[in-house]
Protein backbone atom coordinates (compact mmCIF):
# COMPACT_ATOMS: atom_id res chain seq x y z
CA UNK A 1 0.00 0.00 0.00
CA UNK A 2 1.21 3.50 -0.91
CA UNK A 3 1.39 6.50 1.40
CA UNK A 4 3.02 9.18 -0.74
CA UNK A 5 1.14 12.36 -1.61
CA UNK A 6 -1.25 11.85 -4.51
CA UNK A 7 -2.44 14.69 -6.72
CA UNK A 8 -5.89 15.06 -8.22
CA UNK A 9 -4.18 14.63 -11.59
CA UNK A 10 -2.82 11.27 -10.49
CA UNK A 11 -6.37 10.06 -9.89
CA UNK A 12 -7.88 11.73 -12.96
CA UNK A 13 -5.70 11.01 -15.99
CA UNK A 14 -6.63 11.71 -19.60
CA UNK A 15 -5.91 8.75 -21.82
CA UNK A 16 -7.23 6.12 -24.19
CA UNK A 17 -9.39 3.08 -23.41
CA UNK A 18 -10.10 0.37 -22.71
CA UNK A 19 -8.11 -0.15 -19.48
CA UNK A 20 -6.05 2.03 -17.18
CA UNK A 21 -4.14 -0.97 -15.83
CA UNK A 22 -3.76 -2.83 -19.10
CA UNK A 23 -3.68 -0.02 -21.66
CA UNK A 24 -2.70 3.32 -20.11
CA UNK A 25 -0.25 1.83 -17.61
CA UNK A 26 1.75 -0.23 -20.16
CA UNK A 27 1.68 2.75 -22.53
CA UNK A 28 3.20 4.95 -19.82
CA UNK A 29 5.70 2.22 -18.97
CA UNK A 30 6.88 2.15 -22.60
CA UNK A 31 7.26 5.92 -22.55
CA UNK A 32 9.26 5.75 -19.35
CA UNK A 33 11.49 3.08 -20.80
CA UNK A 34 12.17 5.27 -23.83
CA UNK A 35 13.16 8.08 -21.49
CA UNK A 36 15.45 5.72 -19.60
CA UNK A 37 17.14 4.72 -22.86
CA UNK A 38 17.54 8.35 -23.84
CA UNK A 39 18.99 9.35 -20.48
CA UNK A 40 21.54 6.53 -20.67
CA UNK A 41 22.50 7.54 -24.21
CA UNK A 42 21.34 4.23 -25.63
CA UNK A 43 18.15 5.18 -27.48
CA UNK A 44 19.91 5.59 -30.83
CA UNK A 45 21.97 2.44 -30.23
CA UNK A 46 19.09 -0.03 -29.92
CA UNK A 47 19.30 -2.95 -32.33
CA UNK A 48 16.28 -4.91 -31.13
CA UNK A 49 13.64 -4.78 -28.43
CA UNK A 50 11.38 -7.39 -26.91
CA UNK A 51 8.45 -6.87 -24.54
CA UNK A 52 7.34 -9.55 -22.10
CA UNK A 53 3.91 -9.37 -20.47
CA UNK A 54 3.27 -11.30 -17.26
CA UNK A 55 0.26 -12.50 -15.26
CA UNK A 56 -2.93 -10.57 -15.70
CA UNK A 57 -1.39 -8.37 -18.39
CA UNK A 58 -0.69 -11.49 -20.42
CA UNK A 59 -4.01 -13.23 -19.80
CA UNK A 60 -6.23 -10.32 -20.85
CA UNK A 61 -3.70 -8.25 -22.76
CA UNK A 62 -5.20 -8.80 -26.20
CA UNK A 63 -8.71 -7.86 -25.06
CA UNK A 64 -7.40 -4.79 -23.26
CA UNK A 65 -5.11 -3.67 -26.08
CA UNK A 66 -1.93 -4.03 -24.03
CA UNK A 67 0.08 -4.96 -27.11
CA UNK A 68 -1.30 -1.93 -28.94
CA UNK A 69 -0.48 0.40 -26.04
CA UNK A 70 3.10 -0.82 -25.75
CA UNK A 71 3.73 -0.32 -29.46
CA UNK A 72 2.25 3.17 -29.45
CA UNK A 73 4.31 4.11 -26.42
CA UNK A 74 7.54 2.81 -27.92
CA UNK A 75 6.76 4.71 -31.12
CA UNK A 76 6.63 7.98 -29.17
CA UNK A 77 2.88 8.54 -29.15
CA UNK A 78 1.20 10.05 -26.10
CA UNK A 79 -2.22 8.82 -24.92
CA UNK A 80 -3.36 12.35 -24.05
CA UNK A 81 -2.78 13.82 -27.50
CA UNK A 82 -2.84 11.00 -30.05
CA UNK A 83 -5.81 11.29 -32.45
CA UNK A 84 -7.74 8.16 -31.55
CA UNK A 85 -8.78 7.54 -35.15
CA UNK A 86 -5.11 7.05 -36.07
CA UNK A 87 -4.45 4.25 -33.56
CA UNK A 88 -5.48 1.30 -35.71
CA UNK A 89 -3.72 2.56 -38.89
CA UNK A 90 -0.49 3.06 -36.94
CA UNK A 91 -0.66 -0.42 -35.44
CA UNK A 92 -1.43 -1.93 -38.84
CA UNK A 93 1.60 -0.15 -40.32
CA UNK A 94 3.93 -1.59 -37.66
CA UNK A 95 2.54 -5.10 -38.21
CA UNK A 96 2.78 -4.86 -42.00
CA UNK A 97 6.26 -3.35 -42.21
CA UNK A 98 7.57 -5.29 -39.19
CA UNK A 99 9.40 -2.14 -38.14
CA UNK A 100 8.94 0.46 -35.42
CA UNK A 101 10.45 3.92 -34.98
CA UNK A 102 11.49 4.28 -31.36
CA UNK A 103 10.28 7.66 -30.12
CA UNK A 104 9.35 8.37 -33.73
CA UNK A 105 13.06 8.71 -34.63
CA UNK A 106 15.04 5.48 -34.69
CA UNK A 107 13.72 2.69 -36.89
CA UNK A 108 14.42 -0.90 -35.87
CA UNK A 109 13.06 -4.28 -36.89
CA UNK A 110 10.03 -5.19 -34.78
CA UNK A 111 7.44 -7.89 -35.31
CA UNK A 112 4.58 -7.70 -32.78
CA UNK A 113 3.85 -11.41 -33.33
CA UNK A 114 7.25 -12.47 -32.02
CA UNK A 115 8.61 -9.47 -30.13
CA UNK A 116 5.70 -9.16 -27.70
CA UNK A 117 5.49 -12.21 -25.45
CA UNK A 118 2.39 -13.14 -23.42
CA UNK A 119 3.63 -15.16 -20.44
CA UNK A 120 0.25 -15.99 -18.97
CA UNK A 121 1.60 -18.73 -16.70
CA UNK A 122 4.20 -16.48 -15.08
CA UNK A 123 3.42 -13.86 -12.42
CA UNK A 124 5.99 -11.61 -10.80
CA UNK A 125 5.72 -11.29 -7.01
CA UNK A 126 5.23 -7.51 -6.65
CA UNK A 127 2.09 -7.20 -8.80
CA UNK A 128 0.26 -9.32 -11.35
CA UNK A 129 0.37 -6.52 -13.95
CA UNK A 130 4.04 -6.67 -14.92
CA UNK A 131 5.96 -6.09 -18.13
CA UNK A 132 9.64 -6.20 -19.01
CA UNK A 133 11.52 -4.47 -21.80
CA UNK A 134 14.57 -6.37 -23.10
CA UNK A 135 16.98 -4.51 -25.37
CA UNK A 136 20.00 -5.55 -27.39
CA UNK A 137 22.35 -2.73 -28.41
CA UNK A 138 24.49 -2.49 -31.52
CA UNK A 139 27.63 -3.00 -29.43
CA UNK A 140 26.34 -6.38 -28.26
CA UNK A 141 25.39 -5.27 -24.77
CA UNK A 142 21.93 -5.92 -23.32
CA UNK A 143 19.73 -4.08 -20.87
CA UNK A 144 16.36 -4.78 -19.29
CA UNK A 145 13.85 -2.96 -17.12
CA UNK A 146 10.64 -4.19 -15.50
CA UNK A 147 7.59 -2.06 -14.74
CA UNK A 148 4.36 -2.70 -12.85
CA UNK A 149 1.00 -1.21 -13.80
CA UNK A 150 -0.58 -0.97 -10.37
CA UNK A 151 -4.00 0.43 -11.26
CA UNK A 152 -5.50 3.69 -12.45
CA UNK A 153 -2.62 4.30 -14.87
CA UNK A 154 -0.06 4.39 -12.05
CA UNK A 155 3.25 2.80 -13.02
CA UNK A 156 6.10 1.72 -10.76
CA UNK A 157 9.55 0.70 -11.99
CA UNK A 158 11.03 -2.34 -10.27
CA UNK A 159 12.79 -1.19 -7.12
CA UNK A 160 10.99 2.16 -7.13
CA UNK A 161 8.70 3.31 -4.35
CA UNK A 162 6.78 6.43 -5.40
CA UNK A 163 4.30 6.10 -8.29
CA UNK A 164 2.81 9.57 -8.57
CA UNK A 165 4.27 13.05 -9.01
CA UNK A 166 5.08 13.25 -5.31
CA UNK A 167 8.86 13.37 -5.08
CA UNK A 168 9.89 16.08 -2.62
CA UNK A 169 6.36 17.43 -2.18
CA UNK A 170 5.33 18.53 1.32
CA UNK A 171 1.60 19.00 1.71
CA UNK A 172 0.10 21.43 4.24
CA UNK A 173 -2.60 18.88 5.07
CA UNK A 174 -1.16 15.36 4.61
CA UNK A 175 -3.93 12.78 4.33
CA UNK A 176 -3.44 9.03 4.40
CA UNK A 177 -6.78 7.97 5.87
CA UNK A 178 -10.34 9.20 6.06
CA UNK A 179 -9.73 9.96 9.73
CA UNK A 180 -6.84 12.23 8.74
CA UNK A 181 -9.13 14.08 6.36
CA UNK A 182 -11.82 14.43 9.02
CA UNK A 183 -9.28 15.68 11.55
CA UNK A 184 -8.07 18.42 9.19
CA UNK A 185 -11.66 19.36 8.39
CA UNK A 186 -12.52 19.74 12.07
CA UNK A 187 -9.30 21.62 12.85
CA UNK A 188 -9.52 24.08 9.97
CA UNK A 189 -13.24 24.22 9.23
CA UNK A 190 -12.40 23.68 5.56
CA UNK A 191 -14.54 21.59 3.27
CA UNK A 192 -12.94 18.52 1.69
CA UNK A 193 -12.46 20.22 -1.66
CA UNK A 194 -10.82 23.22 0.04
CA UNK A 195 -8.30 20.97 1.78
CA UNK A 196 -7.54 19.30 -1.56
CA UNK A 197 -7.09 22.66 -3.27
CA UNK A 198 -4.65 23.81 -0.59
CA UNK A 199 -2.66 20.60 -1.00
CA UNK A 200 -2.61 20.97 -4.80
CA UNK A 201 -0.90 24.34 -4.30
CA UNK A 202 2.18 22.38 -3.27
CA UNK A 203 2.45 21.18 -6.87
CA UNK A 204 1.36 24.22 -8.90
CA UNK A 205 -0.41 27.61 -8.71
CA UNK A 206 -4.11 27.42 -7.92
CA UNK A 207 -5.08 28.85 -11.30
CA UNK A 208 -3.34 25.94 -13.03
CA UNK A 209 -5.12 23.43 -10.81
CA UNK A 210 -8.48 24.97 -11.53
CA UNK A 211 -7.91 25.03 -15.28
CA UNK A 212 -6.59 21.47 -15.19
CA UNK A 213 -9.66 20.23 -13.34
CA UNK A 214 -11.96 22.03 -15.76
CA UNK A 215 -10.09 20.42 -18.64
CA UNK A 216 -10.65 17.03 -17.01
CA UNK A 217 -14.37 17.82 -16.99
CA UNK A 218 -14.30 18.93 -20.63
CA UNK A 219 -12.80 15.59 -21.65
CA UNK A 220 -15.39 13.71 -19.56
CA UNK A 221 -18.22 15.80 -20.98
CA UNK A 222 -17.03 15.37 -24.58
CA UNK A 223 -16.76 11.63 -24.00
CA UNK A 224 -20.37 11.47 -22.77
CA UNK A 225 -21.57 13.48 -25.76
CA UNK A 226 -19.66 11.34 -28.29
CA UNK A 227 -20.89 8.15 -26.71
CA UNK A 228 -24.49 9.37 -26.79
CA UNK A 229 -24.21 10.04 -30.51
CA UNK A 230 -22.21 7.07 -31.80
CA UNK A 231 -23.93 3.92 -32.99
CA UNK A 232 -22.60 0.54 -34.05
CA UNK A 233 -20.89 -2.40 -32.42
CA UNK A 234 -17.97 -2.54 -30.02
CA UNK A 235 -14.69 -4.04 -31.27
CA UNK A 236 -13.37 -7.35 -29.99
CA UNK A 237 -15.68 -9.98 -31.40
CA UNK A 238 -18.42 -10.18 -28.75
CA UNK A 239 -20.89 -8.49 -31.11
CA UNK A 240 -21.99 -6.04 -28.41
CA UNK A 241 -24.15 -3.25 -29.79
CA UNK A 242 -23.63 0.27 -28.46
CA UNK A 243 -26.77 1.26 -26.53
CA UNK A 244 -26.21 4.84 -25.37
CA UNK A 245 -27.03 6.41 -28.74
CA UNK A 246 -30.31 4.53 -29.03
CA UNK A 247 -31.30 5.40 -25.47
CA UNK A 248 -30.36 9.01 -26.13
CA UNK A 249 -32.70 9.15 -29.14
CA UNK A 250 -35.50 7.48 -27.23
CA UNK A 251 -35.26 9.87 -24.30
CA UNK A 252 -35.14 12.94 -26.55
CA UNK A 253 -38.37 11.76 -28.24
CA UNK A 254 -37.52 12.99 -31.70
CA UNK A 255 -35.97 16.31 -30.65
CA UNK A 256 -33.01 17.08 -32.92
CA UNK A 257 -29.86 18.59 -31.42
CA UNK A 258 -26.75 19.77 -33.23
CA UNK A 259 -24.28 20.49 -30.45
CA UNK A 260 -23.66 20.00 -26.74
CA UNK A 261 -25.55 23.13 -25.66
CA UNK A 262 -28.71 22.29 -27.60
CA UNK A 263 -28.49 18.69 -26.40
CA UNK A 264 -28.32 19.77 -22.75
CA UNK A 265 -31.25 22.14 -23.27
CA UNK A 266 -33.33 19.34 -24.78
CA UNK A 267 -32.54 17.01 -21.87
CA UNK A 268 -33.60 19.60 -19.30
CA UNK A 269 -36.85 20.24 -21.12
CA UNK A 270 -37.77 16.58 -20.61
CA UNK A 271 -38.63 17.17 -16.98
CA UNK A 272 -37.62 15.64 -13.65
CA UNK A 273 -39.52 12.36 -13.59
CA UNK A 274 -37.79 9.60 -11.66
CA UNK A 275 -37.59 7.13 -14.56
CA UNK A 276 -36.49 9.87 -16.94
CA UNK A 277 -33.62 10.98 -14.70
CA UNK A 278 -32.64 7.39 -13.93
CA UNK A 279 -32.50 6.55 -17.64
CA UNK A 280 -30.27 9.54 -18.36
CA UNK A 281 -27.81 8.62 -15.60
CA UNK A 282 -27.55 5.14 -17.10
CA UNK A 283 -27.20 6.62 -20.58
CA UNK A 284 -24.32 8.87 -19.50
CA UNK A 285 -22.45 5.97 -17.89
CA UNK A 286 -23.05 3.68 -20.87
CA UNK A 287 -21.81 6.37 -23.24
CA UNK A 288 -18.47 6.79 -21.47
CA UNK A 289 -17.69 3.12 -21.21
CA UNK A 290 -18.76 2.34 -24.75
CA UNK A 291 -16.26 4.99 -25.81
CA UNK A 292 -13.71 3.40 -23.50
CA UNK A 293 -14.28 -0.04 -25.03
CA UNK A 294 -13.75 1.48 -28.49
CA UNK A 295 -10.27 2.93 -27.77
CA UNK A 296 -11.84 6.36 -27.26
CA UNK A 297 -10.45 9.19 -25.15
CA UNK A 298 -11.56 8.92 -21.54
CA UNK A 299 -10.47 9.98 -18.04
CA UNK A 300 -9.44 7.44 -15.43
CA UNK A 301 -11.88 7.89 -12.56
CA UNK A 302 -10.07 6.25 -10.89
CA UNK A 303 -9.65 3.66 -13.68
CA UNK A 304 -10.76 3.27 -17.28
CA UNK A 305 -13.03 0.32 -16.54
CA UNK A 306 -14.89 2.50 -14.02
CA UNK A 307 -14.55 5.73 -16.02
CA UNK A 308 -18.30 6.24 -16.46
CA UNK A 309 -19.43 6.54 -12.84
CA UNK A 310 -18.03 9.92 -11.80
CA UNK A 311 -18.89 11.68 -15.11
CA UNK A 312 -22.42 10.25 -15.06
CA UNK A 313 -23.07 11.46 -11.50
CA UNK A 314 -21.48 14.85 -12.21
CA UNK A 315 -23.64 15.23 -15.32
CA UNK A 316 -26.66 14.29 -13.22
CA UNK A 317 -25.69 16.97 -10.69
CA UNK A 318 -25.28 19.58 -13.45
CA UNK A 319 -28.39 18.80 -15.47
CA UNK A 320 -30.88 17.95 -12.78
CA UNK A 321 -29.80 19.95 -9.74
CA UNK A 322 -27.30 22.78 -9.93
CA UNK A 323 -26.30 23.76 -13.47
CA UNK A 324 -22.86 23.80 -15.09
CA UNK A 325 -21.01 26.31 -12.93
CA UNK A 326 -17.23 26.09 -12.95
CA UNK A 327 -16.76 26.38 -9.19
CA UNK A 328 -19.25 23.59 -8.54
CA UNK A 329 -17.61 21.31 -11.09
CA UNK A 330 -14.21 21.94 -9.52
CA UNK A 331 -15.59 21.29 -6.03
CA UNK A 332 -17.14 18.01 -7.16
CA UNK A 333 -14.02 16.66 -8.86
CA UNK A 334 -11.60 17.70 -6.12
CA UNK A 335 -13.69 15.91 -3.50
CA UNK A 336 -14.01 12.81 -5.68
CA UNK A 337 -10.25 12.70 -6.26
CA UNK A 338 -9.47 12.88 -2.54
CA UNK A 339 -11.69 9.90 -1.78
CA UNK A 340 -10.07 7.96 -4.60
CA UNK A 341 -6.59 8.72 -3.28
CA UNK A 342 -7.53 7.52 0.21
CA UNK A 343 -8.71 4.21 -1.24
CA UNK A 344 -5.48 3.88 -3.19
CA UNK A 345 -3.38 4.52 -0.11
CA UNK A 346 -5.36 2.22 2.18
CA UNK A 347 -6.28 -0.54 -0.24
CA UNK A 348 -6.07 -0.61 -4.06
CA UNK A 349 -7.70 0.74 -7.20
CA UNK A 350 -6.44 -2.16 -9.28
CA UNK A 351 -8.90 -4.88 -10.32
CA UNK A 352 -5.93 -7.19 -10.77
CA UNK A 353 -5.30 -6.80 -7.04
CA UNK A 354 -8.79 -6.37 -5.65
CA UNK A 355 -11.44 -7.35 -8.16
CA UNK A 356 -14.10 -4.98 -9.45
CA UNK A 357 -14.77 -3.61 -5.96
CA UNK A 358 -11.48 -1.76 -6.46
CA UNK A 359 -12.77 -0.09 -9.61
CA UNK A 360 -16.56 0.31 -9.67
CA UNK A 361 -16.73 0.29 -5.88
CA UNK A 362 -14.12 3.01 -5.50
CA UNK A 363 -15.57 5.13 -8.32
CA UNK A 364 -19.02 4.89 -6.74
CA UNK A 365 -17.61 5.97 -3.38
CA UNK A 366 -15.81 8.89 -5.05
CA UNK A 367 -18.97 10.04 -6.81
CA UNK A 368 -21.12 9.61 -3.69
CA UNK A 369 -18.85 11.76 -1.54
CA UNK A 370 -18.51 14.41 -4.25
CA UNK A 371 -22.25 14.62 -4.85
CA UNK A 372 -22.91 14.86 -1.11
CA UNK A 373 -20.50 17.72 -0.46
CA UNK A 374 -21.54 19.52 -3.66
CA UNK A 375 -25.17 19.23 -2.51
CA UNK A 376 -24.44 20.98 0.78
CA UNK A 377 -23.59 17.99 2.94
CA UNK A 378 -20.99 18.15 5.68
CA UNK A 379 -17.58 16.50 5.56
CA UNK A 380 -18.89 13.68 7.75
CA UNK A 381 -21.87 13.16 5.49
CA UNK A 382 -19.62 13.05 2.43
CA UNK A 383 -17.46 10.35 4.01
CA UNK A 384 -20.57 8.50 5.13
CA UNK A 385 -21.82 8.51 1.54
CA UNK A 386 -18.49 7.09 0.34
CA UNK A 387 -18.69 4.37 2.96
CA UNK A 388 -22.25 3.42 2.03
CA UNK A 389 -21.37 3.22 -1.65
CA UNK A 390 -18.37 0.96 -1.08
CA UNK A 391 -20.11 -1.15 1.53
CA UNK A 392 -22.50 -2.36 -1.14
CA UNK A 393 -19.76 -3.18 -3.64
CA UNK A 394 -17.62 -5.28 -1.26
CA UNK A 395 -16.59 -8.56 -2.82
CA UNK A 396 -17.45 -7.60 -6.41
CA UNK A 397 -15.30 -9.73 -8.68
CA UNK A 398 -13.64 -8.79 -11.95
CA UNK A 399 -14.67 -11.31 -14.60
CA UNK A 400 -14.56 -9.68 -18.06
CA UNK A 401 -15.83 -12.01 -20.77
CA UNK A 402 -13.06 -12.66 -23.32
CA UNK A 403 -10.88 -10.24 -21.36
CA UNK A 404 -12.76 -7.31 -22.89
CA UNK A 405 -13.90 -4.30 -20.86
CA UNK A 406 -17.46 -4.78 -22.13
CA UNK A 407 -19.53 -7.48 -20.43
CA UNK A 408 -20.31 -6.99 -17.56
CA UNK A 409 -18.08 -3.93 -17.15
CA UNK A 410 -20.10 -1.34 -19.07
CA UNK A 411 -23.38 -2.02 -17.27
CA UNK A 412 -21.60 -2.03 -13.92
CA UNK A 413 -20.84 1.64 -14.43
CA UNK A 414 -24.56 2.39 -14.59
CA UNK A 415 -25.10 0.51 -11.34
CA UNK A 416 -22.16 2.25 -9.66
CA UNK A 417 -23.56 5.65 -10.65
CA UNK A 418 -27.05 4.87 -9.34
CA UNK A 419 -25.63 3.48 -6.09
CA UNK A 420 -23.57 6.65 -5.67
CA UNK A 421 -26.66 8.84 -5.97
CA UNK A 422 -28.58 6.60 -3.55
CA UNK A 423 -25.69 6.61 -1.07
CA UNK A 424 -25.53 10.39 -1.25
CA UNK A 425 -29.24 10.73 -0.59
CA UNK A 426 -29.02 8.38 2.39
CA UNK A 427 -26.09 10.31 3.84
CA UNK A 428 -27.77 13.69 3.34
CA UNK A 429 -30.79 12.44 5.26
CA UNK A 430 -28.72 10.88 8.06
CA UNK A 431 -26.81 11.91 11.16
CA UNK A 432 -23.24 10.65 10.61
CA UNK A 433 -22.41 10.62 14.34
CA UNK A 434 -24.55 7.50 14.67
CA UNK A 435 -23.05 5.66 11.70
CA UNK A 436 -21.95 2.14 12.62
CA UNK A 437 -19.29 1.79 9.90
CA UNK A 438 -16.55 4.33 9.22
CA UNK A 439 -14.98 4.97 5.84
CA UNK A 440 -11.62 3.73 7.11
CA UNK A 441 -13.27 0.52 8.33
CA UNK A 442 -14.82 -0.17 4.95
CA UNK A 443 -11.51 0.57 3.19
CA UNK A 444 -9.74 -1.92 5.45
CA UNK A 445 -12.51 -4.44 4.83
CA UNK A 446 -12.17 -3.95 1.09
CA UNK A 447 -8.43 -4.59 1.30
CA UNK A 448 -8.94 -7.68 3.48
CA UNK A 449 -11.49 -8.94 0.98
CA UNK A 450 -9.11 -8.28 -1.89
CA UNK A 451 -6.37 -10.30 -0.25
CA UNK A 452 -8.73 -13.20 0.41
CA UNK A 453 -10.21 -13.15 -3.09
CA UNK A 454 -9.22 -15.97 -5.41
CA UNK A 455 -6.95 -14.84 -8.26
CA UNK A 456 -9.57 -16.07 -10.76
CA UNK A 457 -11.76 -13.12 -9.85
CA UNK A 458 -9.07 -10.46 -10.25
CA UNK A 459 -9.11 -9.36 -13.90
CA UNK A 460 -7.67 -12.62 -15.21
CA UNK A 461 -10.88 -13.68 -17.02
CA UNK A 462 -10.36 -17.12 -15.40
CA UNK A 463 -13.58 -17.18 -13.35
CA UNK A 464 -17.13 -15.93 -12.93
CA UNK A 465 -19.01 -14.72 -15.99
CA UNK A 466 -15.81 -14.98 -18.02
CA UNK A 467 -16.02 -18.78 -17.93
CA UNK A 468 -19.75 -19.32 -17.55
CA UNK A 469 -20.93 -17.24 -20.53
CA UNK A 470 -20.12 -18.49 -24.03
CA UNK A 471 -17.94 -16.23 -26.17
CA UNK A 472 -20.37 -16.49 -29.08
CA UNK A 473 -22.85 -14.13 -27.43
CA UNK A 474 -25.98 -13.14 -29.32
CA UNK A 475 -26.25 -9.53 -30.40
CA UNK A 476 -26.51 -7.36 -27.27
Amino acid sequence: MSYEPISVFDIFKIGVGPSSSHTLGPWRAAQRFLKSLEQSGNLSEVESIQVLLYGSLAKTGIGHGTDIAVQLGLAGNDPVTIPVDTIQPRIKEIATQKKIKLDGKYEIAFDPETDIGFLSSETLPFHSNALSFLVKLHNGQSMAETYYSIGGGFVVKEGEQASGQSAGVQLPFPVNTANDLLRWSIKTGLAIYEIVLENENAWRPEAQTREGVLNIWRVMRDCIYRGCHTEGFLPGGLNVRRRAAGLNKKLLKGVTTTDYESWVKAIRQGGMGFNYVLDWVSCFALAVNEENASFGRVVTAPTNGAAGVVPAVLMYYILFTEGEEEDKVIRFLLTAAEIGSIFKKGATISAAMGGCQAEIGVSSAMAAAALTEASGGSQRQAMMAAEIAMEHHLGMTCDPIAGLVQVPCIERNTMGAIKAITASQLALQSTPDFAKVSLDAVIKTMWDTAQDMNYKYKETADGGLAVNVPLSLPEC
